[in-house]
């Protein structure tokens, strides 16, 4: 099974981004279908996650509202769209999808795309 996440660029603090993440099959076959990111010279962190029939959501503690996970079941694709963005969201942001409900366990995915950078800078 692939990933494929796009979507990432540079924005000005405050600006938006939708990342994409397309799947090679359906996507409510994965439990879960999760974001992560990693900025430099730190670990990876969890973003958000949702169940493949698009059930829970869940966001990290650093979202503070401003991120959006979703499930476009026809097109097999999980977004993230991220509004209100500021340096701190510099990352790489990874898909990941699991065959059983992980949430914020990274180690529970079993599945990861390749990542997209979100660079946020003036």
């Amino acid at each position: 099974v692939q990933l494929q996440a796009s979507g990432g660029g540079l924005v000005r603090p405050g600006g938006s981004l939708r990342l994409s993440c397309a799947t090679s099959e359906r996507a409510f076959s994965w439990y879960t279908m999760g974001w992560f990111r990693q900025a430099p010279g730190k670990e990876r962190v969890f973003v958000a996650a949702t169940s493949g029939s698009g059930g829970p959501l869940l966001y990290g503690d650093s979202i503070e509202g401003r991120f959006t996970i979703s499930i476009n079941h026809a097109k097999n694709t999980v977004f993230l769209q991220m509004n209100n963005l500021n340096a701190d969201d510099t990352a790489i942001y990874y898909c990941a999808a699991g065959q059983r409900w992980s949430g914020s366990y990274a180690p529970g995915y079993d599945s990861w795309g390749q990542g997209t950078l979100v660079t946020v800078s003036s």
